[in-house]
């Protein structure tokens, strides 16, 4: 399956960059630029790409309201948004994943991983940029209500693992791997983990272990 994508950077160099790399993937396809977020919000509502690689810092509607007209809590068919930027500032990221995002990379994040990010979005999945996971989450939820939201059921003890796993930042294959399960029941725990927290994907997934005090910080 081709991964559609929609690029918005203000700066025509990076956009064009950006572009270049993607569709010289086999399996990724750039469907549109935009070079501000107003733009973007227009062209993803209407061509409904696959991602949206959005950078941080536009004109008129940043990255990350961008983000949040997209793929906000209020939206009823949220598309998957990856944020880009050349600033590694915790307060960025953390704003662009509450706002929604599936995703956060920096600018020098290279070809490889740019493009592993946009099928981890495309499939439901999330990546962050390893730099910034594990501190950014725990600096932001140490001054959150942490213990004071709680599953609408129990979770099981298998649960409990894959919550820990996702909040170290894992992906499925590394969790299916450290806990000999298959990469179907992993899938099969992370929907529960959504359902009973609730959340939309695996990074609130993993902001919500720590708000809660279920990973240590």
């Amino acid at each position: 399956m081709t991964v559609r994508v929609v690029v918005a950077d203000d700066q025509e160099i990076v956009r064009t960059g950006l572009t270049m790399i993607l569709n010289s993937q086999p399996d990724i396809q750039v469907v549109g630029e935009a070079a501000n977020g107003h733009r973007a919000v227009e062209l993803a509502r209407h061509l409904r790409p696959d991602v949206c690689l959005f950078d941080i810092r536009m004109p008129g509607l940043d990255g990350i309201e961008a983000t949040r007209a997209l793929a906000g809590p209020e939206v009823r068919d949220p598309l998957a948004v990856v944020v880009i930027t050349t600033f590694d500032l915790d307060e960025y990221v953390y704003a662009a994943l509450r706002a929604g995002a599936r995703g956060f990379l920096l600018k020098d994040a290279g070809t490889a991983m740019l493009a592993q990010a946009m099928h981890a979005a495309a499939e439901g999945d999330a990546l962050i940029a390893p730099s910034v996971t594990a501190r950014l989450l725990k600096t932001f939820a140490a001054g959150g209500p942490a213990g004071t939201v709680q599953p609408v059921d129990p979770l099981t003890d298998r649960e409990e693992q894959v919550l820990a796993a996702v909040a170290s930042g894992r992906t499925n294959n590394e969790i299916a791997a450290e806990l000999f399960i298959t990469l179907s029941t992993v899938k099969t725990h992370i929907t529960s983990l959504m359902t009973k927290i609730p959340a939309r994907n695996r990074v609130e997934i993993a902001m919500w272990a720590y708000e809660t005090n279920r990973v240590r910080r």
